[in-house]
């Protein structure tokens, strides 16, 4: 078993190990110190919007092994059967695909460059996600939940899951990234998501040192605002650099970071704590099914 396959097949065991942490710890910090104290932050609804939530995850986490399947069928082959962002860096590894290897460019730094742009290839795919009509109307079903909170970081209709590791996979492709850095991408992404989602008080001299670097928690709930100049801002899910480049950096919101309203302003009930409407969300015509120009 050649050391591509080992490593590909302790990739999910890695990944799920530090969702589970970070899941785990966000969870006990909103229960210790929530930022905001509403009705779909506590009590049955907060249940039902998080039962959701994690069957969405669960659902797209099936649509990504259902999709990105390898026609490799070997142990011994290059890759395992499952041929997500780390399978794609492997497999281009292995032939000696990408900008880096053609550049000769040393290991350690090829993973430092590659993290920075998958980055911002992220923040981007992210911005376009809101610019473009047809892009929106599956990516809003993200932004229906009337709370935010660490399930909403899992919220993400199944087909933009897709979308988006097509995206990742395209990227790591080209640059050729070292597999190793394409794993510390995606667990800090991930972790950088739940963080940032999460309903959780930070010190505001604390928060301030922070997103200079990071997007935290109140940076990136501005986002989520039913105020769309607010929500086509802040666009960054780990790195607040882009957003600061590229002048979509909010640092307040107009209502104030206690009384800011969350979710879509055309759907202000309870549907999206609701699975099938959540999943049907993408089909759905609506007042403002355009983004802002």
């Amino acid at each position: 078993m050649n050391e591509a396959y080992q490593f590909s097949e302790s990739e999910p065991l890695l990944r799920l190990g530090a969702f589970g942490v970070i899941f785990l710890v966000m969870a006990i910090t909103e229960l210790l110190a929530p930022r905001l104290e509403r009705p779909e932050l506590a009590g049955a609804y907060k249940s039902r919007r998080w039962i959701t939530n994690i069957a969405i995850v669960l659902i797209s986490s099936l649509a990504l092994r259902l999709v990105f399947v390898s026609r490799e069928t070997k142990p011994t082959d290059e890759v395992n059967n499952w041929l997500a962002a780390v399978g794609t860096a492997i497999w281009a590894q292995s032939h000696g695909y990408g900008l880096f290897p053609l550049l000769g460019l040393p290991v350690w730094f090829s993973g430092i460059l590659a993290f920075i742009i998958l980055d911002f290839a992220v923040w981007l795919e992210h911005l376009v996600s809101h610019k473009w009509p047809l892009l929106w109307r599956i990516h809003r079903m993200h932004h229906a939940d009337t709370g935010v909170d660490l399930t909403t970081a899992l919220r993400f209709h199944p087909l933009e899951i897709v979308l988006s590791m097509v995206w990742k996979a395209a990227v790591v492709v080209a640059m050729g990234a070292p597999a190793a850095a394409v794993l510390v991408f995606e667990i800090v992404l991930n972790g950088a998501a739940m963080f940032n989602h999460a309903n959780i008080r930070l010190p505001k001299p604390v928060d301030r040192i922070l997103r200079r670097l990071i997007v935290t928690p109140d940076m990136h709930r501005i986002h989520h605002s039913t105020d769309r100049r607010e929500t086509d801002s802040n666009y960054g899910f780990n790195l607040s650099i882009w957003d600061r480049m590229f002048a979509t950096y909010t640092r307040d919101p107009r209502r104030g970071d206690t009384d800011i309203e969350i979710g879509l302003s055309e759907w202000r009930g309870r549907e999206a704590s609701q699975l099938g409407w959540s999943l049907t969300l993408p089909f759905r015509n609506s007042k403002r099914n355009q983004p802002a120009e």
